[in-house]
């Protein structure tokens, strides 16, 4: 096990919107080593939504849909006496923002749509008005923890 904590890298910001938050959801979507195809994918979602939402902007709705989908607890196993608890815990803010990221392209993967640019746009949409696959998954984990609020002695 490490003993020192790892250095945190640092990330540019994309040359579009001059956000690192961007930059980490291009890496997220990347797969196989293909950023631009990545970025392609995520600019284009962004301009889908622009024509969708005529009163907002699309990286407006981004940042919008991140924020509804960050979770403030979740659960942890905790092993105690040969068993094992479901504890709830705060969620860090870097945690927050990677699980809201890994949710929204988890179910953006997941959805029917042709194209990924459609899936990613309409799940963007869906996230930033509290509804849709990642808005769920933030709702059950949320559920999760206060359903276990009476094993958060056991917290460590």
């Amino acid at each position: 096990m490490r003993r020192r904590k790892a250095p945190v890298r640092e990330i540019l910001p994309d040359p579009v919107y001059n956000s690192k938050l961007v930059s980490k959801f291009i890496n997220s979507i990347m797969l196989d080593g293909k950023k631009s195809t990545a970025a392609k994918i995520f600019y284009d979602a962004i301009e889908i939504v622009d024509k969708k939402s005529e009163d907002e902007k699309g990286i407006d709705v981004f940042y919008k849909a991140i924020e509804n989908i960050k979770p403030v607890m979740e659960v942890k196993s905790r092993r105690i006496g040969g068993a094992t608890y479901q504890v709830p815990v705060e969620v860090r803010p870097v945690r927050q923002q990677s699980l809201a990221l890994r949710w929204i392209i988890g179910f953006t993967r997941k959805r029917s749509e042709r194209t990924m640019k459609d899936r990613l746009a309409n799940e963007l949409i869906d996230a930033a008005n509290s509804r849709g696959a990642s808005y769920k998954k933030k709702e059950d984990t949320y559920k999760m923890a206060e359903a276990n609020k009476a094993f958060a002695h056991y917290r460590w």
